[in-house]
């Protein structure tokens, strides 16, 4: 009797963990050395209906010139996603570059700052969903070619420590 009360216990611990949600997907940032795995700091599915918060951003020290290495898994980059970076130039402004990439194919992106004199601040990632951003009357927002715009459902952020 016990080892079919074992037996039975065995495989319904395997059936709730074969049934458990799949774990929202990771970044991974690398610079001068060092790597950093990003958990999202918000993660919802694709509609928005349903959202997971909690994470931290990463952080890693860069020197100033140095290039950042942002790889992506399947989950997010078969998707819309935007890249956002934040640097400091030499006179100490800190302007914003984004970039959207809609194919699907690109899995990995190497931000480059514009000199050896501008200090990566930022990277951050942002997964869009099948959502669009609506009015007060529910009618979609849309951008200067009449296209809706997509609501962000997942964010990861790597936070630069100048080295």
């Amino acid at each position: 009797m016990r080892r079919a009360v074992g037996a039975l216990l065995a495989g319904a611990a395997v059936t709730v963990a074969g049934c458990s949600a799949p774990p929202d997907p990771a970044i991974t940032f690398y610079a001068d050395g060092e790597t950093a795995h990003a958990e999202p700091l918000i993660y919802c599915d694709a509609l928005l209906r349903e959202c997971d918060e909690g994470a931290e951003p990463v952080r890693l020290k860069v020197r100033p010139g140095r290039p950042v290495q942002v790889s992506l898994p399947a989950d997010v980059s078969e998707t819309p996603w935007a890249l956002n970076v934040q640097y400091r130039t030499p006179d100490g402004r800190q302007p914003l570059r984004q970039q959207v990439f809609t194919n699907g194919k690109q899995h990995a992106y190497t931000v480059t700052p514009p000199s050896p004199d501008h200090q990566v601040l930022v990277v951050e990632i942002q997964q869009l969903g099948a959502a669009y951003a609506a009015d007060e009357r529910g009618n979609p927002i849309v951008d200067e070619n009449g296209q809706p715009q997509l609501v962000v459902r997942g964010v990861w952020s790597l936070q630069v420590d100048p080295a």
